[in-house]
């Protein structure tokens, strides 16, 4: 059980960071007039052009990272109640 616990609080803040700077990234897009993956994770300054980005790429992959190992977690515990009751 405890390790459900874990699991769950694991996957429930990794999907929290990355829909906040999901719903963030969408937001400044829309307001930038640019796309989103540009705007989360940046791309390249050529010359004076201005970049219009976040640079939220590396707090995103921690946030997808944690989601699914909070997810193999729950799915470890899940099918190790099948072995016991066998």
């Amino acid at each position: 059980m405890k390790r459900v616990i874990i699991g769950g609080i694991i996957m429930l803040s990794g999907l929290l960071i990355t829909l906040s700077i999901i719903i963030i990234g969408t937001i400044y897009a829309i307001n930038t007039n640019s796309k989103l993956w540009i705007a989360i994770f940046g791309r390249k300054e050529f010359g004076n052009e201005v970049v219009n980005s976040l640079f939220v790429g590396f707090p995103f992959v921690i946030g997808v990272i944690f989601s699914l190992l909070g997810f193999i977690i729950l799915g470890y515990e899940y099918f190790k109640t099948f072995k016991v009751k066998e």
